[in-house]
């Protein structure tokens, strides 16, 4: 080392919107705007899995922070959990256990969570008792207004929003579409 010890606060942050579940090479990110402590969020969350395991090779999957701050104040620090999972590679593991229990994300529940994720680092409580990683959570939530979301989970594929009700039937036909649309251009 050069003399002079590397603060957590140098290392670079990967934002959310570049944490990928599935392949990152799929032509088709599938976006959603949720909220950890939403039961509708929690609720569609089998639709994402089902998406991905119909689609493996078409559509990846992101998810972005949009806490509903009146009504959830948890919410936002299980956000920053999520992030702070994913600068070690654990984000679908730590959104797994958040959306299982949404109704549990107290501090001392996220430091477990990341525990029973393989998250060894004792940064991760310092980072999240400091906010490390709240103006990630921050940027989500001024992009999802900038997008004009009304209501979460709301999801999108290349900023626009997917209408209907929230089914693998009724996202099949964006994504295919999308898929469809690429492959006429080749």
């Amino acid at each position: 080392m050069n003399g002079r010890m590397i603060n957590n606060r140098d290392i670079p942050i990967i934002p959310s919107k570049e944490i990928l579940i599935g392949d990152p090479k799929a032509p088709v990110t599938l976006v959603e705007f949720g909220d950890y402590e939403s039961k509708s969020t929690s609720q569609v969350h089998q639709v994402v899995l089902d998406l991905l395991e119909k689609y493996p090779d078409k559509i990846n999957f992101n998810f972005r922070h949009y806490p509903l701050l009146e009504i959830h104040q948890r919410a936002y620090k299980a956000a920053e959990a999520a992030i702070a999972a994913g600068q070690e590679g654990k984000f679908a593991e730590m959104h797994e256990l958040l959306l299982k229990n949404r109704t549990n994300l107290g501090v001392i529940s996220l430091t477990s969570y990341a525990r029973q994720i393989g998250i060894k680092s004792k940064q991760f409580l310092d980072s999240l008792v400091g906010g490390r990683y709240g103006w990630q959570v921050h940027g989500d939530m001024a992009e999802g207004k900038r997008l004009g979301i009304k209501q979460i989970p709301a999801f999108f594929i290349r900023d626009k929003q997917l209408d209907g009700d929230i089914t693998v039937e009724n996202f099949s036909k964006y994504i295919l579409s999308v898929t469809d649309k690429k492959k006429a251009h080749r």
